[in-house]
């Protein structure tokens, strides 16, 4: 079986998830808007969440609102 994969572009991605990542906007870029919204009102879930993104975007496991895997290609 072979993955889907997003049509968000990884780079971008991973460079406003460094930049932006505790305001949530990786998130928004991705579709995950109650996520989103949660990490711009707790700074990133204190950081906790900011950093977890970071990774999951960094190693290629982030997924997408519609399951779709967002990685480098």
């Amino acid at each position: 079986m072979e993955e889907e994969y997003s049509d968000t572009d990884w780079t971008t991605l991973l460079i406003v998830s460094l930049l932006l990542g505790a305001l949530g906007v990786d998130r928004f870029m991705t579709g995950h808007i109650g996520i989103g919204v949660l990490k711009l009102l707790t700074l990133g879930g204190c950081g906790i969440l900011a950093l977890y993104d970071l990774i999951m975007i960094a190693t290629g496991k982030f997924r997408d609102s519609d399951g779709k895997l967002v990685a480098n290609q």
